[in-house]
């Protein structure tokens, strides 16, 4: 069989283990709090009817603008119902449109094959595959957008077609910002300043051109905020979006903590996305580097890299799903240096291949271990499951060792197959253990229970998000902050820690945080 060949039967393998591997239990865990507060903002807005104000808890929400919110209503609507699954499929639909850009646009400057390894690279880097495609969050929808950002500046500076290459990049800039507020505004900045820069093109800046492009922007996100305008001030709105892009620098950590990071950040962030980062000992070689240099798009990509990790690797409080719009900058390089070293022996490419090895060993041990695990017992058919694992381990290992040019391809539908069992095994014991379940269960317990009567939040009790979009979907109602003025007919929520006595009982709460809790019932005297 021919390299093509091979090729086009792994494309079409990868495309089928990604249906299993990204939906299975996709729906099982219960929300994390930050996938409360992007459902619950949604569904306020539904229940409210009021799409432009965002709202937790029918007080205003400032931290990030609504469009991610307008996102998740529409898969509600589509869908006809919100829960834990209509939440998190958004996610993998922009995974998958995010990995289908990379695809095509790589494709003309590496080739299909490694252009294809790449995509399947963003899938399946641990970050993504084990903990965010199972999320229902902005970050990979995000970064998606960011990632067209740069596409759309390298592909129109080529064509030297400058405005639709700044039409373009402060449209993506806009459509980031309505997702996430300025960090967009931040890669929109650094990526034309650096790159034009790079290129001796710093004049192009002051054109016309620039001037349309930045029209764009101010267009949509103005007409937003025109709209927004009527129902609520601009002042605490834009402090708050500045204040949550400052708030993880030296500004609040302070400069020591800030200066320790600078060391821990590469390391944390290789572990994070593993296995493809452990490609990078490729750039420990010097000619990597004249490699990159004599290839305009990957010169792009290594230069659009460093000048925006800057901003994250310079913040103390850094997630790893803030910097998936990197993946396929760096991996597409990492991939690249592979498929150039790896043609003659040499110790980096051994070193990387002793790595993959290792993953497709993991998951011939993985796929026999449910057999003798005592959580996974109970897994409705345990041997079946286990033996189709192990089928497919098997053959992927073989393929692995027959198929050296496609060994990189094979890892990632190792890594596919092992998300599969760790969809069937994994997935359901944590949920059986985990707490936030019984916080799920009481929220809904409660929310039906109280569902016709007045429910509020008393004063500064401080909700959890997981509680509060579980009991909003049960009662189908908004449940408001109450802080003067109380209806003594009405039951409340409180915080026994905060507010003791405050209430006669009635009824218990389970909250995540603490494993503790809130305590529900009618005020004992007029406040």
């Amino acid at each position: 069989m021919k390299d093509q060949q091979r090729n086009t039967l792994l494309y079409i393998l990868g495309i089928l283990l990604l249906f299993p591997a990204l939906l299975i239990n996709l729906g099982l865990l219960t929300f994390i709090d930050d996938e409360g507060i992007r459902s619950l903002v949604a569904l306020e807005m539904k229940l409210s009817g009021n799409y432009i104000t965002p709202t937790l808890h029918g007080a205003f929400y400032y931290n990030k603008p609504p469009l991610y919110n307008w996102i998740l209503l529409l898969y509600f609507n589509l869908l006809g119902q919100i829960n834990e699954f209509t939440v998190r499929i958004p996610t993998i639909v922009s995974l998958c449109g995010f990995a289908l850009t990379v695809f095509y646009s790589f494709r003309k400057h590496l080739g299909s094959y490694l252009a294809a390894v790449t995509a399947f690279a963003l899938i399946t880097c641990g970050r993504i595959l084990f903990w965010d495609s199972m999320l229902g969050l902005i970050d990979i929808t995000f970064s998606w957008v960011i990632f067209l950002l740069f596409l759309s500046v390298y592909e129109q500076f080529q064509q030297r077609n400058w405005l639709l290459l700044f039409v373009l990049s402060y449209f993506f800039a806009a459509i980031g910002f309505m997702l996430k507020g300025l960090p967009a505004v931040v890669f929109q900045g650094f990526t034309l300043l650096a790159y034009f820069i790079y290129q001796k093109e710093f004049r192009r800046l002051f054109s016309w051109q620039h001037v349309v492009g930045g029209l764009v922007f101010v267009l949509i996100v103005g007409s937003y905020y025109a709209v927004y305008v009527q129902y609520n001030g601009l002042d605490t709105v834009f402090q708050t979006l500045f204040s949550e892009s400052a708030k993880r620098t030296a500004v609040q950590f302070g400069w020591w903590k800030t200066f320790l990071h600078l060391f821990t950040f590469p390391l944390e962030m290789l572990y994070h996305f593993v296995p493809w980062s452990l490609l990078m000992v490729y750039l420990l070689r010097k000619e990597s580097w004249q490699i990159i240099r004599q290839n305009s798009f990957l010169a792009f990509c290594a230069l659009c890299f460093m000048v925006n990790i800057l901003v994250y690797w310079s913040s103390v409080e850094v997630y790893p799903r803030y910097l998936l719009m990197f993946c396929p900058l760096l991996f597409g390089i990492l991939v690249y240096m592979h498929d150039h070293f790896s043609a003659q022996p040499n110790w980096t490419s051994r070193l990387v291949n002793g790595f993959m090895v290792l993953f497709c060993v993991v998951l011939i041990i993985g796929s026999i271990a449910p057999f003798f695990l005592p959580q996974t017992q109970s897994t409705p058919q345990l041997y079946l499951k286990s033996g189709v694992l192990l089928l497919a381990a098997l053959a992927l290992n073989g393929l692995y060792w027959q198929w050296k040019p496609q060994r990189l391809l094979i890892v990632a539908l190792v890594l596919l197959v092992g998300r599969i069992g760790f969809n069937w095994f994994v997935l359901p014991d944590r949920n059986a253990n985990d707490y936030g379940d019984l916080c799920r269960k009481s929220s809904i317990e409660i929310g039906k229970r109280f569902r016709d009567q007045d429910l509020y939040v008393y004063g500064e009790t401080p909700m959890q998000w997981t509680n509060s979009i579980y009991l909003t979907i049960a009662r189908g109602k908004i449940i408001p902050i109450q802080k003067e003025n109380f209806d003594t007919s009405a039951l409340y929520i409180v915080d026994p820690a905060m507010h003791y006595g405050v209430v006669d009982s009635i009824a218990e709460l389970k909250v995540r945080h603490d494993q503790r809790n809130f305590i529900i019932g009618k005020l004992k005297v007029q406040r």
